[in-house]
């Protein structure tokens, strides 16, 4: 079993594992007394036969940052994507080495948690720092993410919030400004797809659908089971979620660092197991990166990085790489 530890403040509680330096579940204290837990656990957390999964599945939950992010893995592109970039994980570890590992708590104060995660000696990263801070005077979390380097490298990277969603209601989502939307270029669960793949769109509301209409995404869950990713590249400002209890989540990122938003759209489309139908979540996935196609593809010119929108990041041993980041809650 995984280690894990709290934080604990006058508006709220938070817990983080060591796998995966998962932060979850979170429950914030609204100013009225009201609870909000906005992050999601996968439904699975009790199963004994989660064990058999990727370390990535066996305690799923929360927030995590991905580096690299995505999965290199043997796939038939279609026209204008190529896997010619750079690859360091062939085995195709889902969401790079940290995703799966047991990170190293090094401080564990009332208010405050950091962790650390070293990376394999064959591996260009070095080292990835974790901090998980609460904002004394707010219901909100405050997160730093540091990259250290060990020889110069392009990886795609990403931070990976996963939302809880209402199952007899729908939440309102809010998304930032965006130059662009893009389905994804190939199916995300085989015969569960809704979405026409390599579609563009200039609106939530208005999304291509296989069957020549258009579906929204603007409130969530769906009817219907599917698994759907979709990215909004050239984002402007942060992302909210608003719930139909009356509370509001908040996501607020560096958009230099991450400037696309990847909402992952898990609505029961995996049938198998630890999935099994039962499934509903977002992720709210700020990137720099072509969606979750990995290091080979988002280093590879490609249709985002082609209209100039950034899908990976340079790190140099020289000059570690720091990112902040907040998860809050407001009505």
């Amino acid at each position: 079993m995984t280690t894990r530890h709290a934080i604990a403040w006058a508006h709220g509680m938070a817990s983080v594992q060591a796998l995966g330096g998962m932060l979850g579940p979170v429950t914030f204290l609204l100013p009225d007394g009201r609870q909000a837990s906005p992050l999601h656990v996968a439904p699975w957390f009790d199963d004994p036969t989660r064990k058999d999964q990727p370390p990535i599945l066996q305690e799923l939950r929360g927030e995590w940052p991905c580096v690299p992010f995505g999965t290199d893995a043997p796939r038939t592109l279609p026209e204008g994507w190529s896997a010619s970039g750079e690859t360091f994980d062939r085995a195709g570890t889902p969401h790079g080495h940290s995703s799966n590992a047991e990170w190293v708590f090094t401080e564990t104060a009332p208010d405050r948690i950091a962790l650390t995660c070293d990376y394999p000696e064959t591996h260009p990263i070095r080292r990835l720092t974790r901090t998980i801070a609460a904002d004394p005077q707010a219901p909100a979390l405050d997160i730093t993410l540091t990259v250290e380097a060990r020889r110069p490298c392009r990886l795609p990277i990403g931070l990976h919030p996963t939302l809880r969603l209402p199952l007899d209601a729908r939440a309102k989502l809010e998304p930032p400004g965006f130059h662009n939307g893009r389905t994804f270029p190939l199916d995300v669960e085989p015969g569960q797809g809704l979405l026409q793949p390599g579609a563009t769109f200039t609106a939530l509301a208005a999304i291509p659908k296989r069957d020549g209409t258009t579906i929204s995404l603007t409130h969530l869950p769906l009817a219907e089971n599917t698994e759907e990713l979709v990215q909004l590249c050239g984002v402007t400002g942060g992302f909210r979620l608003h719930h139909p209890d009356g509370w509001t989540v908040t996501l607020d990122w560096d958009t230099q660092h991450f400037p696309s938003l990847l909402l992952w759209v898990s609505n029961r489309g995996r049938s198998y197991a630890p999935w099994n139908s039962r499934h509903v979540a977002l992720g709210v996935e700020p990137v720099n990166a072509a969606f979750d196609l990995g290091p080979a593809v988002s280093t590879a010119p490609n249709p985002i990085s082609a209209a100039g929108i950034a899908t990976a990041q340079s790190f140099h041993p020289d000059q570690p790489f720091t990112t902040r980041y907040r998860i809050g809650v407001g009505t």
